[in-house]
């Protein structure tokens, strides 16, 4: 099942955002390699940068999604503001299965 792990940021934390990447960029490549990864990136603010994210795991129930999102070393160092996960069924231009 297709997990959205939407994140906001905490106003005026791109300092910690930029400070913190590195080890959520790692903690997210370890879970692709696992295959837990459909797709991810970052909300862009008004001004171009990093306001939040958007995670969408491929994970058997919800309790496995919770988990990951407070996982991420993101997460840990009380960045977001607000962390919302609901499943979430890919409607048009779906991967083909492999």
């Amino acid at each position: 099942m297709l997990f959205a792990i939407i994140c906001t940021d905490k106003p005026d934390s791109l300092q910690l955002r930029e400070e913190r990447r590195p080890d959520h960029r790692a903690y997210l490549e370890a879970l692709n390699r696992k295959g837990s990864i459909a797709f991810s990136g970052p909300f862009l603010g008004t001004d171009g940068s990093a306001d939040g994210s958007l995670i969408v795991v491929d994970v058997q129930e919800l309790a496995q999604a919770e988990e990951i999102a407070s996982n991420d070393p993101f997460a840990k160092c009380g960045l977001f503001q607000q962390v919302q996960i609901r499943q979430w069924l890919w409607g048009m231009n779906a991967p083909k299965p492999k």
